[in-house]
């Protein structure tokens, strides 16, 4: 099955590539390598604002984490020429996750994303990951998450 009957059978529509909201591109690619900025949770347009573990719960968070991979495959999507089937394999997940001091799920809300990366890519969506807990992300997001891929 291809990436895009994947995303059809996951009933994912990808949206139109977000702009910078600062001084920085939305990727770079070198070689065979595409560095994705990091985007943001957001919900019907607007930055998905909150913070983990004092007004969102892990299960939201996690959805907002899979919304945030949706628009980084967008992102993909347009520095592979249009194409996703150019991808040869998501390498490595960064995860900032607005939380509060004690909260430490930080990882399972990110699974969000490495898992929806897995269910369009497959074996190639496997990648390494970090996540982390943050005081605070831009907009009051409650999730930003950059992406490193491979492409041919």
């Amino acid at each position: 099955m291809s990436v895009y009957e994947k995303l059809k059978a996951l009933n994912i529509d990808l949206p139109a590539v977000a702009s910078p909201a600062a001084a920085y591109v939305m990727y770079v690619q070198t070689g065979n390598t595409v560095f994705i900025s990091g985007h943001i949770a957001k919900k019907d347009g607007k930055p998905w604002v909150g913070q983990l573990g004092k007004n969102m719960g892990t299960d939201e968070g996690k959805q907002a984490a899979r919304a945030v991979a949706v628009d980084l495959i967008a992102t993909l999507q347009a520095a592979c020429g249009g194409d996703l089937n150019r991808v040869k394999r998501i390498v490595k997940v960064m995860s900032l996750v607005n939380s509060t001091a004690d909260f430490t799920e930080q990882h399972l809300v990110t699974n969000g994303a490495s898992e929806l990366f897995g269910e369009v890519f497959g074996e190639q969506g496997r990648h390494a990951r970090s996540a982390f807990g943050v005081a605070q992300i831009p907009l009051g997001a409650c999730v930003e998450i950059e992406l490193i891929a491979e492409v041919a």
